[in-house]
């Protein structure tokens, strides 16, 4: 299928499909005419990608995981339990858990600013001076 078909049936942009291309995570023949042609699995791929996408996963770690992915993965994704697995996700959890603790960290570092305002804290409160 061509590359406007693949995104109607995903609802994924044409523009994506070429980047999940550049980066591995999707296979596609060329035509002679040069035009990029899918295969019916490319649907489900593209889904899998979707997925893992959604769960915070950059492309560099769904290219290592996807292989593992078994299944639609319409919302969560199945997994084959491949070597490493368990232990790449586990890691990506990890960095998500250290990026909201500084989250935390930084908005309470906020939240003490805005606290010594004489008024209190307020929205859009910020003035620029030139």
């Amino acid at each position: 299928m061509l590359i406007g078909e693949l995104s109607r049936r995903t609802g994924v942009k044409a523009r994506l499909l070429r980047y999940y291309e550049a980066q591995g995570l999707l296979d596609v023949r060329r035509e002679q005419n040069g035009y990029r042609d899918y295969d019916e699995d490319s649907v489900v791929t593209v889904r899998r990608v979707r997925a893992l996408l959604d769960a915070g996963l950059s492309t560099e770690v769904i290219r290592s995981v996807l292989p593992c992915v078994r299944g639609e993965a319409q919302e969560a994704p199945e997994f084959d339990w491949c070597a490493d697995l368990r232990a790449v996700l586990q890691g990506e959890m990890t960095a998500m858990d250290e990026q909201m603790a500084t989250l935390r960290r930084t908005r309470g570092t906020l939240a003490g600013y805005l606290a010594q305002s004489p008024v209190g804290p307020t929205r859009g409160a910020l003035s620029r001076t030139d």
